[in-house]
């Protein structure tokens, strides 16, 4: 059983540095630091935006319009959080018995 809750916890792990990776890149092309024509770059934004659209949609059909700002990383990011907090603190001790 711990496994699983590690398993659980590293894949929660990945997906926050994901997330954070996606949020860069956002803005290493907003101030237009990094160039989309660059076959490399377009690769890596590809794989990027198809990992966290599944997770930021649903967000941002609840959020409001802000204009140029997307707070949908944000709540992705205190999502996980509060996910791998509960697991910790309230499911692993109940299913290892501590």
């Amino acid at each position: 059983m711990v496994a699983v809750i590690n398993l659980v916890l590293l894949i929660l792990n990945i997906v926050w540095w994901v997330v954070i990776a996606s949020a860069i890149l956002s803005w290493l092309f907003a101030f237009n630091i990094v160039n989309m024509r660059n076959s490399f770059v377009a690769k890596i934004a590809e794989v990027l935006y198809r990992l966290t659209e599944p997770l930021y949609r649903p967000i941002r059909r609840i959020l409001p319009d802000l204009g140029g700002l997307d707070l949908s990383p944000l709540i992705v990011l205190l999502g996980i959080y509060f996910l791998q907090q509960f697991i910790v603190y309230s499911v692993a001790p109940v299913l290892l018995g501590y």
